[in-house]
């Protein structure tokens, strides 16, 4: 954008997928009666998880100022790329945009130098470019034909890459379908000036991915006053009007052209939110230096966090940096460094509705070493017969479905009422079995309920020396109301103390319990078969209201505990080997102190497994592989 542009403005100027769909390269779309370019996929041979729920898209805007006749200088966008493609593991980024306005003029030699500077990247990251208004002529929109652009970053330029999806007709817009967060986006890339074929392409792309959530990608979108307030620019309300807004799946749209940076939301015609950013450094010192823009999206979380930085300026000596490259090296202010929360399965609902996982059999998710598993459905136990929200009968067994005979029996706590302990339908979204117990355990006076092994069960003595991985699933009621302070999950009966072990808190705890304390932090504390020692695993404060994955693994020297697929930070360094078991049973509900039951538990318990190895993460029940 020119000093003139700026001025006639004064200035205030992105779970689960439930479909299978084609693979990004295998729909091309065209407008007319002309073919589109379509994708030859091709793997691009770098680490990036496409599973995980945490990914980035890196946005880069107007780089016209770095590609400028005789003053060009490409080493900050060089510095750019070489960091997207370093850091691509350690940030599992997905992609990256460009908005546009990659060269000052538009020349053969500006775009030449623009295009071998893209080889850094090229094969690495994929990404998308589009023409801004100083790429090709500014007066024309995408039927303007050949240009010195489109010959350098037309369609056959990405047609290697792995989420290339097609191009129009004219080749001067594009999309990409990325794989990301265990599921596919879209992300549009439009010319500086749509079309009426253009914007019909672009809708015949969004149909042809219905249940995608897309980004759209533009040069001239939205311009922001100096307080970063935005509002969309002429032709960001045509594109608002012919696009935007009657197609939900765009929730993200992002543009440059102007400065200062902004954003706004925008409610399109089915009520849904739509996020409108601009992005533009080129103000900035030395033309905005390859400046980037993060979007971590973050689907455990639902947020997007969103921050600017200056990769040149970041690799050079912190010693070395000049005053204005220290000031830019990162811009902090509320349009550059923010988190948008987005609650994603409700805000894609309209298209690509959440499809409840079904149960899982018993057989699909015992692996090698399963000692013990047991679920509270119909598989679980023949005797049950009774509903939803019906006591649980006293003796009732649950059995255990690996075959090694460590069947659970039903025992009420001090004479308490059958209400402490009833069958629900409630479960973990992604556990195998869609159902759970209810434990209503308290103090003032004590009650509540157990789940026991028999005195013959192999459970009872075995000693894991070579590792183990013990899962569950719980929820604990919103609100967490009353005293329930230490109380526990699971444990195995039987004193410390009766195992030999003298450096413990007390040699009246049990030999391994997992428990849940007044803050609601989990604690894990084993004395372990070797060494005489207590290591203790202590959690973040657990939610209420919703369900928790629990893993506690060992992998014979050492034991980490998993909270929701993560790594707690509290995991004790010291060596664990086995666990002193003594025979006794082991138990659902509570944990035994000096030989005794107190309360029990308190919320609900899901599906519970005991595995004689240490597991992935991958592994956990709580795997969609």
């Amino acid at each position: 954008m020119d000093a003139a542009e700026r001025n006639h403005l004064g200035r205030r100027a992105l779970l689960r997928a439930t479909a299978v769909l084609p693979a990004a390269g295998t729909v091309a779309v065209a407008s007319g009666t002309t073919p589109g370019y379509a994708a030859t996929p091709k793997a691009d041979g770098h680490r990036y998880d496409p599973a995980s729920p945490r990914f980035s898209l890196a946005i880069l805007p107007d780089t016209q100022y770095l590609f400028d006749a005789d003053s060009s200088d490409p080493e900050p966008l060089r510095a750019t790329f070489r960091y997207l493609v370093s850091q691509r593991e350690d940030t599992n980024i997905a992609f990256m945009a460009h908005l546009g306005d990659v060269t000052e003029h538009g020349s053969r030699e500006e775009i030449t130098l623009a295009a071998t500077t893209f080889g850094t990247i090229h094969g690495k990251v994929p990404y998308s470019v589009l023409a801004g208004n100083h790429d090709i002529d500014s007066g024309t929109d995408d039927q303007r034909g050949d240009s010195a652009y489109l010959d350098a970053f037309g369609p056959r330029r990405f047609s290697s890459m792995p989420t290339f999806g097609g191009a129009s007709a004219d080749g001067y817009n594009s999309y990409h379908v990325l794989r990301a967060g265990g599921r596919e986006w879209l992300v549009l890339a439009l010319d500086w000036r749509v079309s009426a074929a253009g914007l019909g392409w672009a809708r015949k792309v969004l149909d042809a991915h219905p249940t995608l959530p897309a980004i759209l990608t533009t040069h001239d979108l939205a311009w922001a006053d100096d307080d970063g307030a935005a509002q969309l620019s002429d032709n960001g309300r045509r594109l608002w009007d012919g696009l935007i807004r009657g197609n939900d799946q765009i929730f993200l749209a992002l543009g440059g052209h102007y400065w200062p940076p902004g954003r706004t939301v925008l409610t399109n015609d089915v009520g849904h939110d739509v996020h409108v950013h601009i992005t533009n450094y080129q103000d900035r010192y030395y033309g905005g230096a390859g400046m980037i823009r993060r979007y971590a999206f973050d689907l455990v979380r639902d947020v997007i966090d969103v921050e600017t930085f200056s990769p040149w300026f970041l690799s050079r000596d912190p010693e070395k940096r000049t005053p204005l490259e220290a000031e830019t090296i990162e811009l902090t202010g509320p349009a550059d460094r923010f988190s948008l929360s987005i609650d994603f399965e409700r805000r894609f609902s309209g298209f690509a509705p959440v499809v409840p996982r079904t149960p899982r059999p018993a057989s699909a998710v015992m692996p090698r070493g399963t000692l013990a598993y047991w679920r509270f459905d119909a598989s679980g136990t023949a005797s049950r017969a009774a509903g939803a929200d019906t006591p649980v009968g006293t003796d009732t067994v649950i059995r255990d479905l690996s075959g090694h005979g460590n069947d659970l029996r039903v025992t009420r706590l001090h004479d308490s009422a059958p209400e402490v302990l009833t069958w629900s339908g409630e479960h973990h979204g992604d556990q195998p079995a869609h159902a759970s117990l209810r434990f209503d355990g308290r103090k003032g006076p004590d009650r509540g309920a157990v789940l026991t092994t028999s005195g013959t069960a192999p459970l009872n003595s075995e000693k894991f020396t070579g590792g183990y991985t013990i899962e569950t699933y719980i929820k604990l009621p919103d609100p967490f109301e009353g005293d329930h302070a230490w109380m526990g999950i699971l444990s195995w009966e039987g004193r410390n103390g009766d195992a030999g072990k003298t450096t413990g808190w007390s040699p009246d705890e049990p030999t391994c319990s997992l428990n849940v304390t007044p803050e609601r932090f989990l604690q894990f504390v084993v004395y372990p078969h070797v060494q005489d020692a207590d290591p203790t695993s202590w959690s973040h404060a657990l939610p209420v209201g919703r369900w928790t994955h629990i893993a506690v693994v060992n992998d014979g020297h050492h034991t980490v505990v998993y909270v929701d697929g993560s790594k707690i930070a509290r995991n004790p360094g010291q060596p664990s080997t086995g666990i002193a078991t003594l025979g006794k049973p082991f138990v659902i509900g509570a944990t035994q102190f000096e030989e005794k039951f107190g309360q029990g538990f308190y919320g609900w318990i899901g599906d519970t497994r005991i595995v004689q190895r240490a597991l992935r993460p991958r592994d956990f029940m709580t795997s969609t592989t």
